[in-house]
């Protein structure tokens, strides 16, 4: 049986243990958060936690955090009907809001929505006064302070740090206006009609205090170390290679790759074979034969855009881990260069 290697870590992290048995806690509380019973009062109390939990991981102490079923309802909470400008660069769950578009250049950085790209991990630096910003693939990775960046809005999802599937929020400006896109009860302050995930929100609080203990102990920088040692030995071995965003501000964990002629699709599919979980872009993206919308809007020709994997590693990683998988992808990348001969 082959031994499965995960290095698709932006698509999804595997689940924390603190998340875990936040939720394993969680699952045992009987009370719906909106009763005033004790049963009520005690989810009330696990939902409230958690929400501290995350602003004080995320810098928001004093904003407002409307959990949701993940980042990308936060993206049609917050951005529905405003028309916002946005660069084609965007995850698909705020491109699709965006009614004007901006330019994005080569390195990949812009001045829209987008704190870090999930196919490339390319950084922005944030004007001031954004109305809304994806923090999706940051928080959780890189030192993360909502209150002084200037944002009003910001979008955040459990499952990209450790926490469960199909939990996020939105966190806001206190006084922020917004209309509710679920209505029904007074959830959420009025702002997302609809019984709290209080097993899912206790596993996203736990997993966002987990992530910033690892950030304040500095897992991230051997992270980047090995990142950085994988993208030296796919550089010596594939010199046509190139590395998408690789003078450039980046997440610490991800490399994005293109061997132009090389399909990603291709490549993912050798891979898992393999025994090794990369993918061809943003996980929501991905299963579609179509060049990176990601790519093109930075200035890739074509064949280059259809031909990027993304590999992103998480602490877990080992060395043995990324060697072997350059061992597979160097033996492919030569039989498509025989192929190709």
């Amino acid at each position: 049986m082959t031994t499965r290697t995960y290095l698709d870590w932006n698509a999804s992290a595997p689940l924390r243990p603190e998340a875990r048995a936040a939720m394993i806690a969680a699952m045992d509380v009987v009370g719906n958060p909106s009763s005033v019973h004790s049963e009520g009062r005690k989810s009330r109390a696990i939902v409230e936690r958690a929400r501290a939990q995350i602003k004080a991981a995320f810098g928001a102490g004093s904003a407002d955090v409307v959990f949701t079923s993940g980042a990308t309802e936060a993206a049609a909470l917050a951005l529905a009907g405003r028309g916002l400008a946005c660069s084609d660069s965007e995850h698909d769950c705020v491109h699709v809001w965006c009614a004007d578009r901006l330019a994005t250049d080569v390195d990949g950085p812009n001045s829209a929505v987008q704190f870090a790209n999930s196919e490339t991990g390319v950084l922005q630096d944030l004007p001031n006064d954004l109305a809304v910003c994806d923090f999706v693939q940051g928080f959780g990775k890189l030192p993360t302070a909502f209150e002084w960046s200037g944002v009003e809005m910001g979008l955040l999802s459990a499952h990209k740090l450790g926490g469960p599937k199909g939990a996020g929020a939105l966190v806001l400006k206190p006084g922020t206006d917004l209309q509710a896109q679920i209505k029904g009860g007074g959830h959420e302050m009025g702002r997302r009609a609809g019984t709290e995930n209080v097993v899912g929100i206790a596993g996203f609080g736990a997993a966002a205090e987990a992530a910033q203990k690892d950030i304040d102990n500095g897992v991230w920088g051997p992270v980047e170390a090995l990142r950085d040692l994988l993208e030296q030995r796919l550089a010596e071995g594939a010199p046509e290679a190139i590395f998408i965003g690789w003078d450039t501000k980046r997440l610490p964990n991800t490399s994005c790759i293109a061997v132009p002629g090389w399909r990603g699709e291709t490549q993912v599919m050798q891979m898992d074979l393999a025994g090794f979980a990369i993918s061809a872009g943003s996980a929501c993206s991905s299963g579609k034969v179509k060049k990176s919308r990601v790519l093109s809007a930075m200035g890739f020709d074509d064949v280059t855009a259809s031909s990027a994997i993304r590999v992103s590693i998480g602490p877990d990683t080992t060395t043995d881990q990324l060697m072997a998988f350059a061992d597979v992808w160097l033996a492919e990348y030569a039989r498509f260069k025989a192929r190709a001969a």
